[in-house]
């Protein structure tokens, strides 16, 4: 316990912010299919922070927050390890946040967020950007990550 207390200063901090997947985005000259981090740290603007560049959206500017599921079943890891795979499902959590640029255009950033994550993601951004979220299905409303 002391030996931890110890070492605790000197480990780098984990990078704040949630982890995901960028899909996709409308915005010219940002990176699609990458591992993304998704800071709502700042007071008036998120980020999205890949590793080449970092998109700014200031909060007041976002004008719709999308959340959705896909569930899977896993019949690939029945059939290789275990029928009791059968009896839990795959799901992915996506969210979509579409915005206005500094020219006016309509943008959207289109996320794989991290299971994890998102639960403390969908209401963090519903509190800075004051949007509501809108649910794609039954399952993601009710489930909420």
């Amino acid at each position: 316990m002391l030996m931890a207390c110890v070492l605790a200063p000197c480990l780098p901090a984990a990078p704040l912010g949630a982890r995901a997947y960028l899909i996709g985005t409308t915005v010219p000259d940002f990176a699609n299919k990458c591992d993304v981090r998704v800071d709502i740290t700042g007071d008036r603007e998120m980020l999205f922070v890949t590793h080449l560049l970092t998109l700014h959206v200031p909060y007041d500017k976002v004008s719709t927050l999308e959340y959705g599921q896909h569930v899977a079943g896993r019949y690939l890891e029945a059939i290789v390890f275990s029928p009791l795979f059968l009896l839990s499902k795959s799901r992915k959590h996506f969210l979509t946040v579409f915005y206005t640029d500094a020219n006016g255009r309509q943008q959207a950033v289109v996320l794989q967020v991290n299971k994890g994550d998102v639960r403390a993601l969908l209401p963090e951004l519903e509190a800075k950007t004051g949007r509501r979220v809108e649910y794609t299905d039954d399952e993601a409303r009710r489930g909420r990550g």
